[in-house]
């Protein structure tokens, strides 16, 4: 089977485009396409932003996104003892006799806790977009997002991703790796962010404009459509 890289290239090259035109349609620089086709994955960042491009870039080739996720994800090293194709869940160990039962009891609530964050994100994904909800609880937002003033926006500064919503929609938004802003927002929210890479999952595609250094990218599909999109900032 020919490397992803060469598929991407012939794809690309049969098409008669360059890097750069590819770069301007698909909001991901050059020089990210080029480390691509190169297969030189280190040069691109973490595992998340790479199956993040190849999966924008091989949409726009008309290739099959999932083998190329599938091929790159053959050539990262499997860590020892682990089957890369079946993953068990870690029940966790009755508490060993002598142990005091606050430490037993600590360790049943925060299974009980992570197991109500992870049922409250998937009710809201599945939420419909046009449901009218009474009381909608303020979103939690990490510290290191510092609140954007609606009604007076800065001047936009380089490596800048921007969000305007217009209709209320779970958003999480990961800068450099980092998860800088997760939860369910209201119409009028506006916020910026900075960094060198950035990946935007949205649960109203619909509601949500982006802005790439002030340049509009617009909306990334329609009302209740649930989007994820990498962006090279």
């Amino acid at each position: 089977m020919p490397a992803v890289g060469a598929n991407f290239r012939a794809a690309r090259e049969a098409r008669g485009l360059s890097l750069s035109e590819v770069a301007e349609d698909i909001h991901i620089r050059a020089v990210y396409l080029a480390e691509i086709e190169a297969e030189n994955w280190r040069a691109i960042g973490a595992p998340v932003y790479v199956r993040g491009f190849l999966r924008t870039y091989a949409r726009f080739l008309g290739l099959d996104p999932e083998e190329a996720v599938a091929e790159f994800n053959r050539t990262l090293p499997v860590a020892p003892g682990l089957n890369s194709q079946e993953h068990t869940a870690v029940m966790p160990e009755r508490a060993p006799r002598g142990l005091s039962p606050l430490i037993w009891i600590a360790g049943v609530v925060a299974v009980f806790l992570i197991a109500l964050v992870i049922y409250n994100a998937v009710t809201l994904r599945r939420s419909a977009p046009n449901q009218i909800v009474a009381g909608i609880p303020s979103p939690t937002v990490l510290p290191s997002v510092t609140p954007m003033a609606s009604a007076s926006p800065p001047l936009v500064q380089p490596n800048t991703l921007s969000l305007r919503i217009s209709a209320p929609s779970w958003i999480r938004v990961t800068i450099d790796g980092n998860v800088s802003m997760e939860g369910t927002f209201p119409a009028g929210t506006a916020k910026s962010f900075h960094g060198r890479a950035a990946l935007v999952r949205i649960g109203n595609a619909g509601g949500v404009e982006l802005l790439v250094d002030g340049k509009p990218v617009g909306k990334l599909g329609g009302p209740g459509d649930v989007v994820e999109r990498s962006f090279a900032l």
